[in-house]
């Protein structure tokens, strides 16, 4: 039944990450695409969402990483989509933004190394990136990825959830015990709280890049869970 699989980034970063994840994906035999986010705003991310959602043949399974997990929340709600899979990803309520979510941290909790915004936008300090974003990646890649950082809009980190897509939608959760940007028991907290079904797994927030069978194997298991319910 579920054999589009459509992928959301997060923010920082572009949907070039999803690579590993998408050619795992495509040998399994499913449909993929992959969302290209302007991370201005979150209206204008799910307005992104939304057009690809469209574009699809059939029932969805909709993956979003990190802010991305805020993008699928609320563009969720679409007809298509039958499951929602959040990979260390936020997971908002109604009236919830990232900028709430991550306003107090707990004692000890990373904290992520975000500059001073310059024009509405942010971006990580690239001496801290491979060791707050992308610990478990190679270094080239963790370099790369650190040089072409995509602008983070305060837009988009301060845009409230209207109505979570969690609330009707089946769910799972990759849970990354070893996460320096969002912590972990926020994210076992996120989960909980969406009734999401949990899979855990040793790793970076980067996980998408690092460890992509881990997060294809999650996004699999929802897809056949979805085509066993509506079988």
């Amino acid at each position: 039944m579920a054999l589009n699989v459509v992928l959301v980034h997060g923010g920082f970063v572009d949907g070039a990450g999803w690579a590993g994840v998408y050619k795992i994906l495509r040998k399994g035999g499913y449909q993929v695409s992959i969302v290209q986010n302007p991370t201005t705003s979150l209206q204008d991310d799910v307005a992104a969402t939304r057009r690809v959602l469209d574009a699809q043949n059939g029932p969805v399974i909709l993956v979003g990483h990190s802010y991305g997990g805020a993008v699928i929340t609320e563009a969720g709600r679409h007809a298509r989509v039958a499951a929602l899979v959040y990979i260390t990803a936020f997971a908002p309520d109604a009236g919830e933004s990232v900028a709430t979510l991550i306003k107090d941290p707990p004692p000890g909790a990373p904290v992520p190394p975000i500059l001073p915004p310059q024009d509405g936008y942010l971006l990580l300090d690239k001496t801290k990136f491979h060791a707050s974003f992308a610990a478990d990646v190679d270094p080239e890649t963790a370099a790369f990825m650190a040089d072409s950082q995509v602008p983070w809009g305060l837009g988009a980190l301060s845009g409230t959830i209207s109505e979570p897509a969690w609330k009707t939608k089946p769910s799972w959760y990759l849970v990354v015990t070893e996460d320096q940007m969002i912590p972990v028991a926020a994210q076992r907290a996120m989960a909980k709280r969406a009734n999401s079904t949990i899979a855990e797994v040793k790793g970076s927030h980067a996980i998408y890049v690092s460890q992509p069978g881990a997060v294809a194997a999650l996004i699999e298991q929802a897809a056949k869970s979805v085509k066993v319910a509506g079988a």
